[in-house]
């Protein structure tokens, strides 16, 4: 049996697959087995988060869409190309908040690259 790695967000090594996920029973976080973890806490409980060409990010940084962009539950659709300026990282699934057009939204680390 192999073993499965530990949680990027907590780093407890009480994980368990389902389906094409592992995830975390201890604090819910869920990611794919296959694609590497965009987000991890190393040891200094700094959270360390990659762009689309494995560039670290930090709080403040300014970044471009690599790709248009629907938002759920809307028809807007930013576009790629689009300069994001002032974003802050946070742990989960989408990793960085930001505010594109004045609306404030969450977007995954791998649609970014750093400017």
């Amino acid at each position: 049996m192999t073993e499965l790695p530990p949680c990027p967000a907590c780093r407890q090594e009480n994980t368990y697959p389902d389906g094409g996920l592992l995830i975390c029973p201890d604090c819910g976080h869920e990611w794919s087995a296959d694609a590497p973890a965009q987000a991890v806490v190393d040891d200094d409980d700094r959270l360390v988060v990659k762009d689309a060409h494995g560039n670290l990010l930090a709080d403040g940084d300014s970044v471009v869409l690599v790709k248009d962009l629907r938002l759920k539950g809307s028809s807007t659709v930013i576009k790629g190309g689009t300069k994001i300026r002032g974003i802050r990282l946070v742990s989960g699934d989408h990793e960085v908040d930001c505010k594109v057009d004045g609306m404030s939204i969450m977007l995954k680390a791998q649609y970014l690259k750093k400017a």
